[in-house]
């Protein structure tokens, strides 16, 4: 079985000008962990984002909130951290509603800074995306495994752990969200041909409803997936956005569930918004929740997570 080494990858630029030709192999070495030159990055930290929901307008106001001025922001703090973090994920809706493709445009320029700064981004589809149109102006970043046409997932190796992301993206704008059958098989396979290292899932949408007093609007197939991640004890930790909240806990058989905050708008007010920064480790991680309000109650909280035994 083919497994891919990179996921939907935006790499590391020039502040010259975008990676093209012959700059090819450079963004390959990039994506496997390479660093470029004079970068003060830490391998072992990452920074987590997660429902950005970019809209081409940069003026574009959403429950009161300006994406593209929250992104920017989180941007700012990632980049002014003491040490770059090794990778950035942001893990879906990245565009604001039907994802159109001017919304993904927008969405590169507004992480071109990040990416000027050596860092690789990667990047997960959510139920407010449209892959067509994605790939339509990332087509670089078009990473299918034959097994798996019309989905986007892979795993990211690094030292510490590996890192499994998943294409739930049932429908644009259908809230609830599906893996399918074949890519619930990729999944397992992929995992029993790595399973010295921990594994860290990755997918937009959460093992259950949306809300807790109703059914719908997470992962359909959530049963099926936790059926193959349980019994693998290299399986760590489920990281998901979607819900617009923070959250972290454990399911029944160990593994750490941790609900990533929005950059942009919240469903619920007083809830944080914005991102985290993670120090990943063999036995565990340490997770710091960075709000966008500074004056948030939960602002610097830190999660440390031991993993469960193998």
């Amino acid at each position: 079985m083919h497994i891919p080494a990179v996921p939907v990858y935006l790499p590391p630029i020039s502040r010259r000008r975008f990676l093209t030709g012959s700059c090819a192999a450079a963004a390959l070495a990039l994506a496997q962990g390479c660093a470029l030159p004079n970068a003060k990055r830490d391998a072992h930290n990452v920074a987590l984002l997660s429902d950005i929901h970019i809209a081409a307008d940069p003026h574009k106001i959403a429950r009161t909130v300006n994406m593209t001025d929250n992104l920017k922001t989180v941007t700012a703090e990632v980049l002014a951290w003491p040490q770059l973090p090794g990778t950035v994920f942001v893990n879906g809706d990245l565009a604001f509603n039907t994802g159109e493709s001017e919304d993904y445009s927008a969405v590169v320029g507004l992480l071109r800074p990040m990416r000027e700064a050596g860092l690789p981004i990667h990047l997960n589809m959510g139920n407010h995306d449209d892959r067509e149109h994605f790939w339509n102006v990332l087509r670089d970043a078009k990473t299918i495994p034959p097994s798996l046409p019309g989905r986007q997932a892979a795993i990211l190796r690094r030292k510490e752990a590996n890192w499994f992301l998943l294409d739930s993206l049932k429908k644009t704008l259908v809230t609830d969200g599906l893996l399918g059958e074949a890519q619930r098989a990729w999944l397992a396979a992929a995992l029993d041909a790595n399973p010295n290292k921990p594994a860290l899932i990755m997918i937009h949408h959460q093992p259950g409803p949306l809300h807790p007093d109703k059914k719908g609007g997470g992962l359909e197939d959530a049963e099926e997936l936790l059926a193959i991640l349980r019994p693998r004890p290299q399986v760590k930790a489920y990281f998901f956005g979607h819900t617009h909240r923070w959250k972290v806990g454990q399911d029944e058989s160990g593994i750490h569930l941790i609900n990533l905050p929005p950059v942009a708008y919240l469903f619920e007010e007083g809830s944080p918004n914005g991102w985290v920064h993670a120090e990943v480790q063999e036995n565990g991680a340490r997770l710091e929740l960075r709000c966008l309000d500074h004056a948030h109650k939960d602002h610097g909280q830190v999660v440390n997570l031991t993993w469960r035994n193998a």
